[in-house]
């Protein structure tokens, strides 16, 4: 779907009849978290249980953890998932926001790229539950003469439930191969100056099209258990400089925006303060006109459409809001397709240039 022809030929001095190879390529594979391939009960079962069942997202003892899983949350889960996702299916395509928009965005990045480096570059997309998996889009970089595949989490965060976990499943991949590919992984893009100024960007068009500008401008990340921060994970930090560089890309003070956290799963304490609860406290402040951004989400998805836009719009309103202003992940906009592609020519110097 990304990728030219395929070109073969025998290697220069061997026999005549030596097997031909694949014109030897680079390959850049982007990874998602991953969607289910329908919203009713066994396709969401399905994902829900590779999704959960990730030592990487849920730490817990297997012994403990699978059966809870697997009698009780599976059992019920896939019904109210199901229809979270129904509410923002893509109908038209058959598929989820987050597939339509990361193939969106790996076709426009595929065409940036091809403009610079031509038809040495195969750029292509997978997912770390459901499809496309890792291991399939690995092995077809593999026989479409990769050489060499430059793997992009689009987290700009790392976090281990999320970064760790795709690096983890890419590398599991080339352990399925005979020849592997040399490997470089790009790292997590959290302050990279273009993905800061598409950011603001973005802020500042929802801004201009909105008739009286909001109170303050909620940040929403998605949450993780406070135990990981103490065991070492960045993400938390990582995120508060994402915010502390956009309110000064911005221009603005401290009580023009908020850093919050979404999405607590579980009994344990998560990073505060929670999105949900927060929205209504403003509210009830006297904030009565917000925005909410997730910067985190590189595409949009079932925590941004449905979590944030119904559930979270909810909280706000009933606690008395007024004006609730989503504003849209990157997806496939110029300025994030530009920091991609920025951030991916960073990454390939030393293969190409």
């Amino acid at each position: 779907m990304f990728d030219a022809p395929k070109v073969e030929a025998c290697p220069i001095h061997a026999p005549s009849d030596h097997p031909k190879v694949p014109k030897p390529r680079t390959g850049v594979l982007l990874a998602n978290l991953g969607t289910p391939d329908h919203y009713t009960y066994w396709p969401m079962r399905r994902y829900l249980n590779e999704f959960l069942s990730d030592r990487r997202v849920i730490d817990y003892s297997p012994w403990k953890w699978q059966p809870l899983l697997q009698l009780i949350i599976l059992t019920k889960r896939p019904f109210t998932s199901g229809e979270a996702y129904k509410s923002i299916w893509n109908e038209d395509k058959g598929e989820s926001p987050l597939m339509t928009i990361t193939r969106d965005q790996t076709e426009k990045l595929s065409a940036t790229l091809r403009e610079r480096y031509g038809d040495d570059v195969m750029v292509d997309f997978c997912m770390r539950y459901g499809n496309p998996s890792t291991k399939s889009k690995v092995r077809k970089m593999v026989e479409a003469g990769c050489n060499r595949i430059l793997f992009f989490p689009l987290y700009p965060h790392y976090a281990g439930a999320t970064s760790a976990t795709a690096n983890d499943q890419f590398f599991r991949a080339l352990m399925q191969e005979a020849w592997q590919p040399t490997a470089r992984v790009v790292e997590p893009y959290f302050e990279n100056t273009l993905y800061i100024d598409a950011l603001a960007k973005s802020v500042e068009k929802a801004y201009s099209e909105i008739e009286e500008r909001p109170d303050i401008l909620v940040v929403s990340y998605h949450g993780m258990p406070q135990r990981y921060l103490r065991q070492g994970d960045p993400y938390h930090c990582q995120c508060q400089k994402t915010t502390r560089l956009l309110k000064e890309r911005l221009g603005w003070d401290d009580t023009q925006i908020v850093t919050t956290f979404q999405s607590v799963f579980g009994p344990e304490e998560w990073l505060r303060p929670y999105t949900v609860e927060h929205v209504a406290e403003l509210a009830r402040e006297g904030k009565k006109k917000i925005a909410v951004m997730a910067p985190a989400f590189s595409a949009d998805c079932i925590e941004t459409l449905e979590e944030i836009n119904e559930e979270i719009r909810e909280s706000f309103e009933e606690a008395g809001g007024e004006q609730f202003t989503y504003i849209p992940c990157l997806n496939d906009d110029q300025d994030h397709i530009k920091a991609l592609a920025s951030i991916v020519g960073d990454n390939l110097k030393g293969w190409l240039d």
